[in-house]
C-alpha cells in the first residue's frame, strides 16, 4: 500500500465566519487559502504532497471543520477523502437547515491511506449547511479535497432568484452602484422564478435604507413572474449628496423559504464613499514577547466599515493611506507597511524581534475597491517595545561553567524536550516566524545560507519554492542513521530554510569552513576548499553564528542518548575523510553574536519544544565544550596552542566608531587593564579595572581621530582599531 506523506503548509490561527453566502454551484479544492464566499473552517490546515489535485485540506483535531453556507436548494455534495493513519474516530459529513441543529448526512469510521476516494451524497433540498467535521479523534488525520455542490434540481414550486447583469444577488446580498450627484444611474435587476410549474406572484416592492430617497422604481414593479420565466425591476438611483448613499429593496413574494427578499444597495454619489466621521480609540498591545506582538483597539464612534493598520520599526509613522486604494498586507504606504485591513479591532503583524520599538497608525475607511475613502486626519497611534528576551528567570540557576560536569548539566537542562516534527516546519516555523509581509499580497522566506528572498503567494509549498529544510548538523553525521522519526532529525534549533539546488544540494554533507579556492559561489554562499585543501562550504556572513550555534546545540543536546556520542565527526565519509573543525564553529560564533532576529527565534522555538539553545543565551558556553569529544574544557576558549587567535577572536569593542562610551569585553575571561594609544604610539590613556568582564571606557575629552585600544587579560592583551568622532 503507497503511504500518504503530508506536507503541512498553512496554520490557521482563528476561525473565520463567513456570513455571505455561496450561490450554487460552489467547489473549492483548497488551492489557496482564500475560502470561496460562504465558506469557513476552524483548526484546518493546508497540505501540498497529497491529493488529487494539490494542494488539499487537512482536519487533524476534534473539533475541526470546513463549512459552506449557500442560498438555494443543494443538489449532490461531492468530495474526495482520505487518512492519515485515521482510525478508531469519527469523521463525519453534516447538514442543517438553519446551521445550529445538524444531521449525519455520512459518517466516516475508517478512511485508506492510499488514494483520495471520491464520494457522493445527496443533501436535502431544504438544508442551507454543509459541514465536514472531526467529530472525535482518536487516531490519524483526515485529509479532504475537490469539494462540490451542486445546483439542486428545480421543482414544480415557484423559487425566486435576482440578479444583476450576469450574478446572482443572494437573499440580503449586496450590489455597488454610482453616479454624480443628482445624476440618474437606472440599475436593472432581473427577477428570476427557477420552479417549473407554479408563477411566482410578487406582492410588494419597497425600498428603504438611510437615504431611500435616493431609490425609486422606474416604471411599474413585475407582480408575477411565470415557471421559468424572468421579469425586470428596474430601480433609479439619483444621488442627492456626495459619499455613500445606501438603501434597501425588500421583495416580498411568495417563495416558501425566501419571503421577502432583500437586495441592499451600496450607493455612491461621486466617486468616493463618504469619509468616517471619527476613528478608532484606545490603542493597547495585550501580548508583547520577542516574537510576536498583538494589537487591539476600540471601534470608531462613527461604525466604519473598516480599518488599515500600518506599522514601522524605529520611528514615528508619516504616510498616509491615498482615497481610491484598497491595499494589501505587506503594501508600503509611504515609510510604513501595511499590517492588517479589515473590520477586526485587533491585529497580529509578523516579522517581529527583539530589543526593538515598533510604531503603528490605523486609519478609518468607508467604501471598497476604487470608491475607498479613508480618514486620514489624527490617525490613533502607538508604540510597543519588544523585550530584549524571553529567557525564562533562572533557566540556568543550576548551570556552572566552573563545574566539571558542565557538559552533562547543560545536556540535562535541554534534553529531554517536547519534539516537534520536520513535515510541521511549515505550519509552525515558516507561516509563524519567517515568513514575512510583502508587497502584491504576498510573502517572503530567507535562504540562510545564500541570503537569497523568495517571494511566493501562499500556501509555501518547499518543493514548488525550490527550498528545503536544512539540516545544519548533517543527517548523514547523526550517530544514529536514519534519524527521520528521533527528536534530533525533526529540532528546529538546526533546521532553517535554504534554497535547495544552489545552497542545500552545493552544501550536502561537507562541512562548513572558510573558503579560500571557489569553486563555486551563490549570492553570499561559498564552496571550494579552505587552507588546508580540505572542501568545505561557506555561508553568507549573517548566518556564520546561527549555524555555528546550531550545529553545537545538536551536539550537546543529544551526546550521550540511547549510548550516542555526539563529538564532532572527524572522518565524515569515504570521500570526505576529514570532520568538521570546531574552532572555526567558535570563531564565527564570536565573530557573529546572536542578533535581535535570533534571540527571537530562540524564544519562539522554547515556546514550541520547551526548550532552548544555551548557546544564543550565553554565548561564553561555547569555550567550555570540547566538541571533538564532548569533555568539559577546564580553560574554556583560552584552552589550546591558539591562545593569541582565540583573544583576537573574543574581543569586542562597541559602538566603534564612537563619540562617548565604549564597551570593552573579552568572552569567557576578564579585563584587569585597558589603554587607549594614538597613531604615534603614545599611550594617552591607561586605567586599572580590577577584574571587569565588561569595561566601560569614556572618549569625552579626546580628540577626534584614529586610535588603538587594548585589553590586558590574565592570558595576554588584545587589541582593535578604534575611531573617536
Amino acid at each position: 500500500m503507497k503511504k500518504i506523506i503530508f506536507s503541512s503548509l498553512l496554520a490557521v490561527l482563528f476561525n473565520v465566519a463567513a456570513w455571505a453566502q455561496a450561490v450554487l454551484p460552489t467547489t473549492w479544492g483548497f488551492a489557496t487559502p482564500t475560502m470561496p464566499t460562504g465558506w469557513s473552517q476552524s483548526g484546518t490546515l493546508f497540505y501540498t504532497s497529497t491529493g488529487p489535485l494539490q494542494p488539499t485540506c487537512k482536519l487533524d483535531n476534534t473539533g475541526d471543520y470546513v463549512q459552506i453556507f449557500f442560498a438555494s436548494s443543494p443538489g449532490a455534495l461531492t468530495y474526495r477523502m482520505a487518512g492519515n493513519s485515521f482510525s478508531g474516530g469519527t469523521f463525519t459529513v453534516q447538514e442543517s437547515i438553519d446551521g445550529t441543529s445538524w444531521t449525519a448526512l455520512h459518517t466516516h469510521t475508517s478512511l485508506a491511506d492510499q488514494d483520495y476516494q471520491l464520494f457522493t451524497d445527496m443533501p436535502l433540498s431544504t438544508s442551507r449547511y454543509i459541514r465536514f467535521f472531526y467529530t472525535q479523534k482518536s487516531l490519524g488525520n483526515v485529509g479532504l479535497d475537490d469539494v462540490n455542490i451542486a445546483v439542486g434540481a428545480a421543482g414544480p414550486e415557484q423559487e425566486i432568484n435576482v440578479k444583476q447583469g450576469a450574478t446572482t444577488i443572494v437573499n440580503g446580498g449586496t450590489h455597488t452602484a454610482s453616479s454624480a450627484v443628482s445624476t440618474t444611474l437606472p440599475i436593472t435587476f432581473t427577477i428570476e422564478n427557477l420552479g417549473t410549474a407554479n408563477a411566482l406572484n410578487l406582492s410588494n416592492v419597497a425600498i428603504s435604507g438611510a437615504n431611500a430617497g435616493d431609490f425609486a422604481i422606474s416604471g411599474t414593479a413585475p407582480t408575477t413572474v411565470a415557471a421559468n420565466g424572468t421579469a425586470n425591476l428596474v430601480i433609479d438611483f439619483t444621488p442627492s449628496g456626495a459619499g455613500t448613499r445606501n438603501g434597501t429593496i425588500t421583495i416580498s413574494n411568495d417563495d416558501a423559504d425566501e419571503n421577502p427578499y432583500i437586495v441592499n444597495i451600496y450607493g455612491i454619489g461621486g466617486s468616493l464613499a463618504s469619509e468616517p466621521a471619527s476613528q478608532a480609540t484606545n490603542l493597547t498591545f495585550p501580548l508583547v514577547k520577542t516574537y510576536r506582538v498583538k494589537g487591539s483597539f476600540t471601534a470608531a464612534a462613527s461604525a466604519p466599515e473598516g480599518y488599515i493598520v500600518l506599522r514601522k520599526k524605529g520611528s514615528a509613522i508619516t504616510g498616509v493611506p491615498t482615497d481610491g486604494t484598497v491595499y494589501d498586507r505587506g503594501d508600503i504606504v509611504g515609510d510604513a507597511q501595511v499590517v492588517f485591513s479589515g473590520l477586526q479591532t485587533t491585529f497580529v503583524p509578523n516579522n517581529i524581534i527583539a530589543s526593538s520599538d515598533y510604531h503603528f497608525a490605523v486609519f478609518a475607511y468607508n467604501g471598497d475597491g476604487t470608491y475607498r475613502n479613508y480618514l486620514t486626519t489624527a490617525p490613533l497611534t502607538g508604540t510597543t517595545t519588544t523585550p530584549a528576551t524571553m529567557q525564562p528567570v533562572g533557566y540556568y540557576s543550576t548551570i556552572s561553567t566552573a563545574s566539571p560536569n558542565f557538559v552533562t548539566d547543560l545536556h540535562a537542562l535541554i534534553n529531554p524536550h517536547f519534539q516537534q516534527y520536520y513535515s510541521n516546519y511549515t505550519i509552525r516555523m515558516i507561516n509563524l516566524f519567517e515568513a514575512r509581509d510583502t508587497v502584491d499580497n504576498q510573502r517572503v522566506i530567507t535562504c540562510v545560507y545564500s541570503g537569497l528572498n523568495k517571494v511566493y503567494t501562499e500556501p509555501f509549498d518547499f518543493t514548488a519554492n525550490g527550498f528545503s529544510r536544512e539540516h545544519t548538523y548533517c543527517h548523514s553525521w547523526m550517530p544514529i542513521n536514519p534519524a527521520d522519526a528521533r527528536p534530533e532529525y525533526n529540532d528546529y534549533h538546526h533546521l532553517f530554510p535554504t534554497n535547495q539546488n544552489q545552497a542545500n544540494s552545493i552544501r550536502s554533507n561537507y562541512p562548513l569552513g572558510k573558503v579560500v579556492t571557489v569553486t563555486n559561489t551563490y549570492l553570499g554562499a561559498k564552496f571550494g576548499q579552505d587552507a588546508n585543501g580540505h572542501t568545505v562550504y561557506e555561508p553568507r556572513d549573517e548566518h556564520k553564528g546561527d549555524a555555528a550555534r546550531a550545529m553545537l546545540y545538536e551536539a550537546v543536546c543529544y551526546n550521550g542518548v540511547d549510548g550516542t556520542d555526539w563529538s564532532l565527526p572527524d572522518n565524515i565519509a569515504q570521500n570526505i575523510p576529514y570532520g568538521q573543525d570546531q574552532s572555526i564553529l567558535k570563531a564565527w560564533h564570536f565573530q557573529d553574536l546572536p542578533s535581535s532576529w535570533e534571540i527571537s527565534r530562540n524564544d519562539f522555538i522554547d515556546s514550541l519544544q520547551d526548550n532552548r539553545n544555551p548557546f544564543i543565551d550565553n554565548p561564553q558556553y561555547v569555550c567550555f565544550v570540547n566538541f571533538s569529544n564532548m569533555n568539559y574544557e577546564t580553560l574554556g576558549c583560552l584552552a589550546g596552542i591558539e591562545m593569541q587567535d582565540q583573544l583576537d577572536a573574543a574581543f569586542t569593542v562597541y559602538p566603534n566608531p564612537s563619540h562617548g562610551e565604549v564597551f570593552l569585553q573579552v568572552n569567557t575571561t576578564t579585563i584587569s587593564r585597558y589603554e587607549i594609544i594614538d597613531m604615534q604610539g603614545r599611550t594617552i590613556v591607561s586605567k586599572d579595572v580590577n577584574d571587569l568582564s565588561v569595561a566601560i571606557l569614556n572618549t569625552a575629552g579626546i580628540r577626534a581621530g584614529s586610535y588603538i585600544v587594548k585589553a590586558v587579560t590574565p592570558y595576554g592583551s588584545v587589541q582593535r582599531s578604534l575611531v573617536i568622532e
